[in-house]
């Protein structure tokens, strides 16, 4: 085999590779770092599918616009991993390594334990004694949370607001209290009075909604990810 000489262009210069060598590093880094930052998969539609609330502590992102390293949840076919944010009680990990963390079983079904730094174990699959409904948190084909996880410490958080009632139609139901009237906000039985018959709508609502002792929190929100169950 012939040995040709390797030639150079005039135009290239050691000094002009070794910058972009450097370039393509720090490109390489970026990338990185990138992918690193947003592997969560919360709130696909960016419309603010990312919350929980607890009831004695209030809102839980799921998606937190803060710098860092596994910020924000991200669910697979066996887990959750990453860390979530709660502005009064700080940081949740989702996959600590005692009790395994939060567990998936394929279908949505979760189970297991997140660790809060200032409050100790969250249950993601929680039993109330006594009681026989499941109170557990799932996810459905659509990628929507549901259910309820429960912190010894800090009680109850709801995944999906899906309530009929929210703290509206509650104050609206006690100013209207025993009105007639057309269109009255609190007549929930359309007879246009605010009365007994009205009160055991609302009141089947509540209780269709909430586990024991839940207190009510504000409407309309939930959390939401691009998984979906495998068929």
């Amino acid at each position: 085999m012939e040995l040709k000489e390797i030639i150079i262009p005039n135009c290239v210069s050691f000094k002009h590779l070794r910058r972009w060598i450097k370039l393509a590093r720090f490109v390489i880094i970026i990338l990185v770092l990138t992918s690193v930052t947003f592997a969560e998969n919360i709130d696909p539609c960016d419309d603010g599918s990312q919350y929980a609330y607890g009831e004695n502590v209030g809102w839980f992102n799921f998606e937190p616009n803060i710098p860092g390293p596994n910020v924000g949840a991200t669910v697979s076919d066996s887990n959750l991993t990453g860390f979530i944010w709660a502005e009064n009680i700080g940081w949740i990990n989702l996959w600590p390594t005692t009790y395994g963390g939060v567990l998936n079983d394929g279908s949505g079904n979760l189970s297991g334990y997140a660790w809060a730094e200032n409050v100790g174990w969250l249950n993601f699959d929680p039993n109330v004694p006594g009681d026989a409904n499941d109170y557990g948190v799932t996810i459905d084909g659509f990628g929507n949370f549901d259910g309820w996880a429960w912190g010894e410490n800090i009680g109850w958080i709801n995944f999906q607001s899906t309530s009929k009632v929210d703290w509206d139609d509650l104050a609206n139901f006690v100013n209207d209290w025993l009105e007639s009237s057309t269109g009255l906000p609190g007549d929930l039985s359309g007879n246009d009075e605010v009365d007994f018959v009205d009160y055991g709508i609302f009141a089947d609502y509540w209780l269709d909604y909430c586990p024991p002792d839940w207190q009510l929190g504000p409407a309309g929100y939930k959390v939401k990810t691009s998984w979906t169950a495998m068929p």
